[in-house]
């Protein structure tokens, strides 16, 4: 194993490689998704109510964009799905089972990709290791069209590879939930686009349940099976989108008269 040479600021580190290994042909990850249910939950910091007896049940395999204002929420319901939080009153499950801390079956993905730089790319995908990392590392990176990258270092990448990057992290563990908390806003709208297209086919192929938080109703109704609209902490609307895929984000009728009703509701 060799040893290569990183500046960071003003200092330098140097990082073990990654030793070359050969792998066999990736077969897919596992797949499926689990349910979440929210019951009678309430969410208080302090004296300041965020959720307000929340009932909400996604089923095994939904795409639900959550939508509505800044302080609404949307990222507190998040974080008690993912059991980052707990509730002050009420009962979250996800798969049957009472959310108590962290979720195995549950990750996440943020705006910032929030890649380690002194490991390179496949080391990142598979940063939690365990057994047969390297391979199951390998199947992610070629699910988000990364396969030759792996030995790569996450700076010289741009920002739509490094949320890939990310994606596949989060893929390498087969979760049976995905929570996205705006995790395109950052992007080009050419990236962005493409994002979507891999998000959803990723979905499509994994079947594991996606709640996507996000500003943008246009983004939502092209996402997603179903958006919820939070204001002040309480389902303001709850909407099927049942339109065919894939879905433009403007120029269609019914997805301007669809992102017109959630608009009406924030």
């Amino acid at each position: 194993m060799s040893a290569a040479r990183q500046e960071f600021g003003d200092g330098i580190i140097w990082i073990a490689d990654e030793p070359e290994v050969t792998l066999p042909p990736p077969a897919a990850l596992p797949s499926g998704g689990a349910t979440i249910a929210l019951n009678g939950v309430e969410k208080a910091f302090g004296e300041r109510p965020v959720l307000r007896r929340l009932d909400l049940d996604i089923p095994a395999g939904q795409f639900l964009a959550v939508v509505g204002r800044s302080g609404g929420g949307k990222t507190t319901l998040m974080r008690l799905i993912a059991g980052l939080d707990a509730p002050t009153a009420g009962r979250v499950a996800v798969g049957g089972e009472t959310v108590e801390g962290l979720q195995r079956n549950v990750r996440l993905l943020f705006q910032d990709a929030r890649l380690v730089p002194w490991q390179r790319v496949l080391g990142n995908v598979g940063i939690a290791r365990g057994p047969d990392w390297r391979h199951r590392a390998t199947i992610a990176l070629r699910d988000v069209g990364l396969a030759d990258r792996g030995r790569e270092w996450p700076f010289v990448l741009s920002g739509g590879q490094k949320q890939r990057v990310a994606l596949a992290r989060a893929l390498v563990s087969a979760p049976s939930v995905l929570l996205l908390d705006e995790p395109f806003g950052a992007l080009d709208a050419l990236t962005r686009i493409e994002m979507h297209q891999l998000t959803e086919r990723i979905w499509r192929e994994h079947g594991f349940t996606v709640v996507l938080i996000t500003h943008d109703v246009a983004e939502a109704v092209a996402l997603a099976d179903r958006v919820v609209v939070l204001r002040q902490g309480e389902i303001a609307l709850d909407l099927d989108i049942d339109l065919p895929r894939p879905r433009r984000e403007a120029g269609d009728a019914a997805a301007s008269a669809l992102q017109a009703r959630i608009l009406a509701a924030v």
